[in-house]
């Protein structure tokens, strides 16, 4: 059996044929999926025209169609750094953050399809409200949608950003451990609700590697309830760009 992974982005369409073996050879996109996971049901302000859109009856075939952060999820815990894990969180950290949640090897999507927007959870209930009207959210503390704000209109983007820190400036370095560390404690909320065996990290911030994960350790080690000495891998994602692409199609196989 082949399935094909399409990723709808802002800016570009990814897609990719896949076997059951994960070898590159159904749809994924922002938003919130129907409860049949047969199109975008609720994606205000983007991507005009795919809300609603019935995919399968334009192309008279089944088509699944699912959140691109719930498919980059699926991506890593077939072929990628969750390979095997039964209970994962995904975080993808690019101009907004993204989540998905992985419990019994399966994802949760939830009521409405709603579950894994953990970018829209507090960290400082006296900040300014998200896009959802959630306060302080997760996103604004370390998505690139705030990075002007956050710096002033200093930099463009956390990249930018992260490199001032590492050529000596004290205050972008400043500034960007604030953001980590509000990222470890985003997390280690999230382990004390979900209790995962795996966070996966991915989106165009990781790939600043060690500049995000060697202090993301030492805060975790400030903040994470280690019951039992047990703590959390925190794991960068395996696929990155393809990422939602490949996982849609891994979604699409589990649903034969």
């Amino acid at each position: 059996m082949k399935a094909i992974g399409i990723d709808l982005g802002g800016t570009r369409i990814k897609a990719v044929a896949i076997d059951e073996d994960g070898k590159i050879l159904q749809i994924s996109a922002p938003g919130i999926p129907d409860e049949q996971n047969r199109c975008i049901a609720f994606m205000p302000g983007r991507m005009q025209g795919l809300e609603n859109f019935q995919w399968d009856q334009m192309l008279h075939r089944k088509v699944i169609v699912l959140n691109d952060a719930v498919a980059a999820m699926m991506a890593e815990a077939r072929y990628g750094a969750c390979h095997h894990k039964k209970h994962a969180i995904m975080l993808t950290l690019g101009t907004g953050v993204g989540g998905a949640i992985l419990i019994n090897g399966q994802p949760y999507q939830g009521a409405f399809n709603k579950a894994g927007h953990l970018g829209h959870m507090v960290i400082d209930h006296l900040g300014e409200a998200d896009i959802t009207g959630i306060p302080g959210s997760l996103e604004d503390c370390i998505g690139n949608c705030t990075i002007q704000k956050r710096t002033e209109g200093k930099y463009s983007s956390t990249h930018e950003l992260i490199a001032a820190a590492e050529n000596g400036n004290a205050w972008a370095k400043e500034i960007w451990l604030l953001s980590v560390r509000q990222l470890a404690i985003g997390i280690s909320s999230l382990t004390n609700i979900l209790s995962p065996e795996i966070v996966v990290i991915g989106g165009g911030i990781a790939e600043a590697g060690d500049a995000l994960f060697l202090p993301l350790e030492k805060f975790m080690e400030q903040y994470e309830w280690r019951t039992g000495g047990n703590k959390v891998e925190i794991k960068k994602a395996a696929h990155q760009d393809l990422a939602g692409a490949i996982g849609a199609a891994a979604f699409a196989l589990t649903r034969g």
